[in-house]
């Protein structure tokens, strides 16, 4: 039987404490970018954090990939 990826999410945030951290942060660091899209103006300072928070969730997310990519195998 195939794992579909949620399945495979799911198995892995309950099985390996670095895959939760990582899905744990990233689901906060969607929250974060979501309130900068919804801020009417963004302060030079804002931009640059939101560029960090960017930076941050891709990190998390290329290792996330990798994690499931070496599941699915």
């Amino acid at each position: 039987m195939v794992e579909t990826d949620e399945n495979l999410i799911q198995r892995l945030c309950e099985e390996s404490p670095r895959f939760r951290k990582l899905h744990e942060e990233h689901m906060l660091f969607e929250k974060k970018l979501q309130e900068y899209e919804e801020m009417a103006y963004v302060s030079e300072q804002a931009d640059l954090e939101r560029k960090k928070v960017q930076k941050l969730k891709l990190a998390g997310k290329d290792e996330m990939e990798a994690i499931l990519r070496e599941s699915r195998q």
